[in-house]
């Protein structure tokens, strides 16, 4: 019987990097630096849905990022989630839904972003053959810039120029308010107003305003998400007998909100509200073992959420070669 421990492991590494440097010398491939187009279809019912990566941040985990824990604990959930050390990872994933009638994008991601890991939407989209001149109707989940940005190419035109913009009506109402504005505390939240009237403000002629319980497109009803912003929305998306949950922000990195769904962030304009909607959610959904898409799951963002202890965790879907 072979037995393996660490020491082995390192021995046997040393011997190959010894026998390596004795063999003669040959031209090494260059490396190619990029990753792959990432872009993924599955099927709702009739709907064929295409998750579309817009890239993945990783940053070191900020002060505060968590409100009511500590930062060691938080960095602990990160580490424990295989992250680098002393940072997280906030991965981007917009929707886009072929309803049959109409073709349906869930958020814009982030937008143009030079020298970024971020803002891949337009070129992943054309790699799953997706024309943005051919998207009929682009839903808003909220306001926040990750989500929105992506409206606007970098010469400031219309990504998606023969789309209707829809956007919650609670947070058009919440991000236009001049009182609210000043209101605002400087630095995030002061940024978030700015960029909310850079992106949108005039095209408050193009934007329809949507209420929670209503179809946004055919199939897609609006539910009732708030506390991460005031409008903040998630979709029921549903075909003949088939359904699922896609939750936009309920959390922003599973690994850390999933898990301790009471746990505070940042980004929560209502935080205590946001908590209440996570378990709303996922009391849900793990009841109903629904299937469930996340902005902010690792790619390709469908899982499903089981109760685990007095919080929850995400089992990702298998990937599937079959649509």
């Amino acid at each position: 019987m072979i037995e393996l421990s660490r020491r082995s492991l390192l021995m046997g590494s040393a011997a190959v990097a010894v026998a390596a440097s004795t063999l003669p010398t040959r031209a090494a491939a260059p490396a190619l630096t990029k990753q792959a187009p990432a872009f993924y279809r599955y099927k709702v019912g009739d709907f064929e849905i295409t998750s579309v990566s817009d890239g993945a941040r990783t940053f070191p985990m900020p002060d505060g990022f968590v409100k009511n824990a500590s930062k060691d604990q938080a960095l602990a959930a990160a580490q424990a989630a295989y992250m680098p050390k002393g940072m997280v990872t906030v991965p981007f994933n917009p929707q886009v839904i072929n309803t049959g009638s109409k073709l349906v994008l869930i958020d814009a991601g982030n937008g143009p972003v030079p020298n970024a890991p971020v803002g891949l939407l337009m070129a992943n989209l054309a790699a799953a053959g997706i024309d943005p001149k051919a998207i009929d109707v682009v839903v808003l989940s909220h306001l926040h810039p990750d989500h929105i940005n992506g409206i606007k190419t970098a010469d400031n035109k219309l990504a998606f120029p023969n789309a209707e913009i829809k956007v919650p009506a609670l947070d058009w109402a919440f991000w236009m308010s001049d009182d609210n504005m000043s209101k605002a505390p400087e630095g995030m939240m002061k940024g978030y107003f700015n960029n909310t009237r850079k992106i949108l403000s005039d095209l408050s002629d193009k934007v329809t305003k949507y209420e929670w319980g209503k179809e946004v497109a055919p199939g897609i009803t609006a539910i009732d998400a708030g506390g991460h912003t005031p409008g903040h929305s998630a979709f029921a998306v549903a075909s003949g007998s088939a359904r699922i949950l896609v939750q936009s922000d309920v959390t922003n990195i599973p690994e850390l909100f999933l898990r301790n769904p009471d746990w505070h962030v940042v980004f929560d304009i209502d935080p205590v509200v946001a908590a209440q909607t996570r378990h709303k959610i996922y009391d849900m959904a793990a009841a109903e073992r629904m299937t469930v898409v996340g902005f902010h799951f690792a790619f390709p963002s469908i899982g499903h959420v089981e109760k685990d202890g007095a919080g929850y965790r995400l089992v990702p879907v298998a990937w599937n070669p079959v649509i």
